[in-house]
Order: structure tokens, then C-alpha cells, then sequence
């Protein structure tokens, strides 16, 4: 069902917008079997026991990868997004796409986790999982 609602995001794509998401979905999904995929607020996000880790989406002039705990990963490449712990990078054109960059943030994330999943029973809190 998950890998239905993501190829029907995908397919609502413009062609290049089309070809970074697949790039960057095919190499989520070899680093991260374990997660749960699934459309979340539109999007496509990758899940690790209930807690957001990785995803992307589409804004107006860019596709915008978003890992969750990004700002407390070692790797640079990644700028701040929002209040919290978020960290992103934007891509244009699939040819940006750099694999050995994206493997080693996806190799980082799971054992850089903060409490995302109960932010809102802890009041906007986050606590470090891992």
C-alpha cells in the first residue's frame, strides 16, 4: 500500500522533479529496509518504530530531502530546518543528487534519533532516543 501512495506521488511530479525523487527513494530504501514507509502531511517519510527519520517533498522550485535529526548529524552538507532538530538539502536537478553523500547521512540516522513521535505528549520537547 505505502509503495502505491509514494509511485502515485511520484507519478504527480514534473519528469525532473520525478527523477530526484526516485533517486533519492531508490537509496532510502537500500539503507533503511527496516523502516516503515508511508505519505505523511503529502509526503513520502520513512519511519523507524513510529519516529520520523527521513523524506522528502516537493516545493515550489526545488525537491527538498529532510532528515529529522539532521542538525546533530557529524557529516556536513546539510542546512537547518526549523525550530527543532530538522536539517535538509535541496535539489534542482537529479545530476545534484551526489549517492556517496546521501549513504552516509542515511547510514548516520539511525543511530541519531530524537523523540519525534510524542513532541506533542511532551509539549514540543524533544528528547534524544538515540
Amino acid at each position: 500500500m505505502a509503495a502505491d501512495t509514494i509511485n502515485a506521488f511520484h507519478q504527480a511530479q514534473l519528469p525532473d522533479d520525478r527523477a530526484i525523487c526516485a533517486a533519492l527513494r531508490e537509496e532510502i530504501d537500500a539503507a533503511l529496509p527496516q523502516a516503515e514507509s508511508k505519505i505523511w502531511h503529502a509526503h513520502p517519510v520513512w519511519f523507524l518504530k513510529g519516529n520520523p527519520i527521513v523524506g522528502y517533498s516537493k516545493l515550489k522550485h526545488c525537491v527538498r530531502l529532510l532528515f529529522w535529526s539532521g542538525q546533530s548529524f557529524e557529516g556536513q552538507g546539510l542546512a537547518p530546518e526549523g525550530k527543532f532538530k530538522a536539517a535538509e538539502k535541496r535539489y534542482t536537478d537529479v545530476s545534484e543528487v551526489d549517492r556517496e553523500e546521501l549513504r552516509r547521512w542515511l547510514a548516520e540516522a539511525p543511530g541519531v534519533q530524537w523523540d519525534y513521535k510524542n513532541i506533542v505528549k511532551r509539549k514540543g520537547k524533544l528528547e534524544r532516543l538515540v
